[in-house]
């Protein structure tokens, strides 16, 4: 089943689509087929693939259903990765979605179209809970918080988390919580180490076990419209990236397997309840 990941903080300044980009591209590089979809009209994870003042169709014209998704798609200097690009048109469809139908369910009707070519489908959310991101949500079957390791952002993780039960409880059932992804983390800092403490205290194996640090090379890579990945691939951000794929991919294996013992008992209990009867 293709893993649909919405990369999502209502908090910006967080590394949301740093890590969307470069998770999508790790992915990739570890044989995965990925799209990643740009939902956000600063369209800053669309250049951070080298796709700059992009011309339609774009996302924008597949939530509005004017153009098929293939059309859309574009290619990245990466094998394996396509992108769905943004640009600035999207930044009305937060008014032009209001009056449609199905309003919500725009964006996972449009995915629908490509999303058997993709292994994994990563969409970069813009930083505030509308419509656009609602979309996202309801697309998804699972969702990846950045989180900058300050007080501030720990407020803001509290208040995503219920907007994700809100979403699970009136549109999308399947939508979990894959993870919380600390960002920019220093652990010399007390600070940061006192803030990364309290998330595992209360979310516990819901924070990813890979962290990624502040490094130059992450903040340089989107100037050349490149992943750290491929920009620096032995810088520490590039190593983190690659792990956290890696963790992603290894967590889906695990869940898969347990749901297949689950449902092997399951059967078994009920022949043993039959053959009692």
């Amino acid at each position: 089943m293709t893993l649909v990941l919405a990369v999502a903080n209502q908090k910006g300044g967080v590394g949301k689509t740093t890590s969307a980009v470069n998770l999508a591209a790790a992915l990739a590089m570890e044989g995965r087929p990925t799209l990643l979809v740009d939902l956000d009209s600063q369209a800053s994870a669309s250049s951070g693939l080298g796709s700059r003042q992009l011309d339609p169709p774009t996302v924008y014209e597949c939530l509005l259903g004017e153009v098929p998704t293939v059309e859309a798609l574009r290619q990245s200097g990466l094998s394996g990765l396509d992108l769905l690009p943004s640009n600035r048109d999207l930044a009305g469809a937060e008014i032009e979605l209001a009056s449609l139908e199905q309003r919500e369910r725009r964006l996972s009707m449009a995915i629908a179209q490509v999303r058997n070519r993709y292994q994994t489908i990563v969409i970069d959310c813009p930083p505030s809970f509308g419509m656009l991101t609602l979309n996202a949500l309801v697309a998804s079957n699972s969702v990846l918080v950045p989180m900058q390791c300050e007080f501030f952002a720990l407020e803001g993780l509290g208040a995503l988390a219920a907007s994700i039960d809100r979403v699970r409880q009136a549109f999308n059932p399947a939508l979990d919580l894959e993870g919380i992804l600390l960002t920019m983390y220093d652990p010399r800092t007390s600070l940061a180490r006192q803030v990364a403490s309290q998330v595992r205290e209360h979310f516990g194996d819901k924070v990813m076990s890979t962290s990624i640090p502040r490094n130059i090379r992450i903040a340089e890579a989107p100037s050349h419209g490149l992943p750290v990945v491929c920009y620096d691939p032995i810088s520490r951000g590039a190593v983190a990236y690659r792990d956290l794929a890696k963790e992603l991919i290894s967590r889906r294996l695990t869940q898969s397997q347990q749901r297949a013992v689950a449902s092997v008992e399951l059967v078994g209990e009920s022949g043993e309840e039959a053959s009692t009867r």
